[in-house]
């Protein structure tokens, strides 16, 4: 098996398929215990470049990759001084040539520098961009060869068929989703796809379909490959040449099933495409009824997925976190607000993970939620209200709560609280909120405010003119002992 390989590429703005089969070089193997370097390429066999009917159009493909691996050998050397030769003369008429920031290029020849490959390892350079041209049909191809040489390795040569795909089929977008779908419980959607190009799919189409975690595909047909036995992707072809501007559904739907204990939500996706290819760990064939494709009346489908939310039964019961203000009038206090996650489900950095909402108590001030946030930090965690007596809103999805965020646990803050006078009775409130928070009658909790007078001094001097008469009794004070003094001595 392959070790790791370390791969340096550009971002692509097209996610082009790419074959699930690999061609490896020729070369010559290391016997057991062998100190002789041997490269290979870990190049897909063939690679679709972009759609015909996208032509010139196409969004720039920098993704085609060419992986060079070292064989591990026992005590072998690293592979020396790497370098790989692409040549892209044989895509001319079938796609333009974007040249790279990775691999120097003199018209479609292209050198990428490896440099030392340590022995079992490997690296990855995406040479070329390819761009579209127009008047090509699906199909057409080209091929790219390549050559990889070292210091102390035999020379390897390894090419790939560039291929136009298409036509491109498109999906209905968004769904109707599923709500209050219990653990155990099955569901279904029948897939749709338009073909609103000039081509038909002269190989037949495939159907790509993927459950997010939690829920899993139950009706297996014979006509797909499964990525499992308890499967969460299914691959499906079908013989039908969807004709151009015309749109079809499966024969039967897509059944699903949420696995207990279960999600609180999940998410069916499916997507088509044409020429068909396996993935290659999609292994497992189905058994029951094959699906076929059902003509319908045409849809201007436009997207390049079908989606479909479900929500199910299953809750995440918030309820507050509370302490009381307790302290003497003029203190400021530090009281730790917030929530404690119940479950039995719980929320994903993906859903929305809910919030807390604080009113303070009559006769007391917020001044601050100090957070902290990657070493740093700042005053307010909660958002503020706009008006006296309004809620402070806490939401803990927020990177203010990063530090203090407990799945499945506690998330509170300290409030740091001035007590301003005392209000018998006075309390204020915490209340949770989230989407999947079924139990709504622990949702409220009350924050009492225990204030004690303030002490003798803070009565005295707690107001700037307590300090004005104070400094003007200590002058006069100041002023007799002087005049008492004078005359003593005078005396």
């Amino acid at each position: 098996m392959s070790l790791p390989i370390r791969v340096l590429r550009r971002p692509a703005a097209l996610a082009a398929s790419v074959a699930a089969l690999f061609a490896t070089a020729v070369a010559p193997a290391a016997a057991d215990g062998s100190k002789q370097v041997v490269m290979r390429f870990e190049t897909a066999e063939s690679f679709v470049m972009y759609n015909a009917d996208q032509g010139a159009g196409a969004a720039p493909n920098g993704s085609f990759a060419v992986p060079v691996h070292v064989e591990p050998s026992k005590g072998g050397e690293p592979a020396r001084n790497v370098r790989v030769v692409v040549d892209a003369s044989g895509l001319k008429g079938v796609a333009r040539l974007a040249h790279s920031d990775t691999c120097p290029a003199e018209g479609a020849v292209y050198t990428c520098e490896y440099g030392t490959l340590q022995n079992g390892d490997g690296e990855s350079y995406t040479p070329l961009s390819l761009l579209g041209v127009d008047g090509v049909e699906p199909g057409d191809s080209g091929t790219v060869t390549y050559t990889a040489t070292a210091d102390n390795a035999p020379t390897i040569t390894g090419t790939t068929r560039m291929t136009v795909g298409g036509p491109t089929l498109t999906a209905p977008g968004q769904e109707e989703g599923v709500s209050g779908l219990a653990p155990g419980k099955s569901a279904n959607v029948t897939a749709r796809l338009a073909n609103n190009t000039r081509f038909p799919t002269k190989a037949g189409v495939a159907l790509q379909v993927d459950v997010s975690e939690g829920v899993t595909l139950t009706a297996l047909h014979s006509n797909c490959f499964y990525a499992g036995r308890a499967p969460t992707s299914a691959w499906c072809a079908f013989p039908t040449k969807a004709a151009a501007g015309a749109a079809y559904r499966t024969s039967a739907p897509l059944v699903y099933t949420v696995t207990p204990p279960g999600r609180l939500t999940g998410e069916v996706t499916y997507t088509w495409s044409s020429p068909a290819a396996r993935p290659a760990d999609h292994t497992v064939r189905g058994t029951g009824s094959p699906l076929t494709l059902v003509r319908t009346a045409a849809q201007n489908f436009d997207d390049s997925h079908g989606r479909l939310g479900i929500t199910t039964t299953v809750q995440a019961d918030y309820r507050p976190v509370t302490a009381t203000v307790r302290g003497r009038v003029g203190d400021t206090v530090r009281v730790r607000l917030g929530l404690e996650d119940l479950g039995p489900g719980r929320v994903r950095d993906d859903e929305e993970l809910g919030r807390f909402e604080v009113v303070p108590p009559e006769g007391t001030t917020v001044t601050s939620i100090p957070y902290t946030f990657e070493e740093d930090g700042g005053k307010w965690a909660c958002e503020r209200p706009q008006k006296p007596g309004g809620a402070f809103v806490c939401e803990i999805g927020y990177d203010r709560f990063y530090e203090v965020r407990h799945e499945g646990g506690t998330t509170a803050i300290d409030f740091h609280i001035r007590i301003d006078r005392q209000v018998p009775g006075a309390q204020g409130t915490v209340r949770t909120y989230n989407p999947f928070d079924r139990t709504p009658a622990n949702d409220i909790a009350v924050i009492p405010l225990d204030a004690s007078p303030a002490p003798p001094y803070r009565v005295l001097f707690g107001h700037p003119w307590a300090w004005t008469a104070g400094v003007l009794a200590v002058a006069l004070l100041a002023a007799v002992y002087r005049r008492r003094r004078r005359n003593a001595t005078a005396s």
